[in-house]
């Protein structure tokens, strides 16, 4: 049997704005097997976000358990939490998220100073990685002289830094042109070919018909899967 990297039951997430109450997630369970790619899908406001941060260790369940690696992470305080998502989860958000007074390569290596790594290694692993994604010759620019398809796979690319085994990734080609899009899929085929386990929330069919299994949600439920 595989190891369970996600165990999530009755998993509740409810956020108040002044009276108002959102329920983003309702009594959701999913489990998902190590090296297992699996797809999020839904309208806007379905919980797919919520479901990726409750995860990721982002935040935490109002009820129910999040579990992973053997940890639930409802239960953990905001230190063990990003010493977690430092060792396990690599990120990749639909606005990238770069930082924007860095360099593609200093957004990479920053990712891996966070692990404490020796400075020769965070060079060799950062040069690596912008090779992978096909951006070595644009290590020196600022995000702000980055196309969109450029900064998704600098943030690929640093999502990978310390090699996480567990890869989130909220609309990765939600932002982007049909030809940059491709672009992700490629390096999202990659990360499925290595055996990571990679959670993808996405509207892109591209990206729906890579996945292992895919679920569809509606208002904080999964009405449909495919399995």
């Amino acid at each position: 049997m595989k190891e369970k990297v996600v165990l999530a039951s009755s998993l509740c997430k409810q956020y108040q704005i002044g009276d108002l109450t959102i329920q983003a997630l309702r009594n959701l369970d999913i489990e998902v097997e190590k090296g297992e790619f699996i797809s999020i899908h839904g309208q806007s406001g379905a919980g797919k976000t919520t479901l990726l941060n409750l995860i990721g260790g982002l935040d935490k369940p109002t009820s129910g358990n999040v579990v992973v690696f053997g940890h639930d992470l409802g239960t953990y305080d905001e230190d063990f939490l990003a010493t977690f998502r430092c060792a396990y989860v690599g990120f990749v958000f639909q606005s990238y998220n770069l930082i924007s007074t860095l360099t593609a390569f200093e957004n990479v290596a920053f990712a891996v100073e966070l692990a404490g790594w020796p400075r020769e290694r965070i060079q060799s692993r950062s040069e690596n990685l912008l090779k992978l994604v096909g951006l070595e010759h644009r290590a020196d620019h600022f995000p702000a002289q980055l196309s969109g398809g450029e900064q998704q796979r600098v943030a690929f690319a640093r999502a990978l830094a310390n090699n996480p085994p567990l890869i989130l990734a909220d609309e990765p080609t939600g932002n982007l042109d049909v030809k940059t899009g491709l672009e992700i899929v490629h390096i999202i085929a990659r990360m499925k070919v290595e055996g990571k386990t990679v959670i993808v929330a996405t509207h892109d069919k591209r990206i729906l018909e890579l996945a292992n299994r895919r679920f569809k949600l509606h208002e904080g439920r999964i009405i449909e899967s495919d399995e």
